[in-house]
């Protein structure tokens, strides 16, 4: 089964919250293709006011694949971090995730992203996180969110929060393990060159 993972790309977007969990599950491609097996993922990148480039944090430009109206049903949605005070208020974009919210196997984010899913109501009373550094904003926007600074992603099956950047690989290789097989998720990380290893469950 080929999964197809949705990344929202924007204005300010922080490079690795969206690069990162692009290599990593591209990266799973090419480990699982070596294997002889079909690829596991379809990554497809979603912008925000459609199919035009958005200029990174830093000034890279991103040119999305498709814009929110022309995006198809996706089996992972993720929505990475970085100044999402734009975002967060765009009703298109809220409208779109949830939408999502009710196909997808699974709806994450990397670092402060978490404030998008939030603005969209898609966060309840589970346990969520984002970047250490925007904790305690998350916790005084949303004081009935149970906001945790201890660990570096959570994931509750259909929901999955992270923190910033690294914590973000760490979560889109804890995903590639659930959703294909823990080896494949190892492999990927070897084949990254990345020495967090993937721990499977909530961390």
């Amino acid at each position: 089964m080929t999964r197809r993972v949705g990344l929202l790309l924007f204005d300010e977007v922080e490079v690795l919250d969206a690069g990162g969990p692009f290599e990593v599950f591209s990266v799973a491609n090419r480990v699982a293709a070596r294997r002889g097996a079909a690829a596991p993922f379809e990554v497809v990148t979603i912008g925000v006011t459609g199919a035009t480039p958005v200029r990174a944090r830093g000034g890279l430009r991103m040119v999305p694949d498709v814009g929110l109206g022309d995006a198809p049903a996706c089996d992972v949605v993720l929505v990475p971090g970085g100044v999402v005070d734009e975002v967060e208020a765009m009703p298109d974009v809220l409208s779109w995730l949830r939408r999502a919210r009710g196909h997808a196997e699974v709806v994450a984010s990397v670092c402060t992203g978490g404030f998008v899913l939030a603005a969209a109501g898609l966060l309840d009373h589970r346990p969520v996180t984002t970047h250490w550094e925007d904790v305690a904003d998350l916790r005084r926007r949303w004081p009935d969110l149970d906001v945790r600074d201890d660990v570096r992603f959570l994931d509750h099956g259909d929901l999955a929060t992270s923190g910033g950047i690294s914590a973000g690989l760490d979560l889109s290789l804890h995903l590639v393990g659930r959703l294909t097989s823990p080896d494949l998720a190892v492999a990927t990380a070897r084949q990254m060159d990345y020495l967090q290893a993937p721990a499977f469950g909530d961390r």
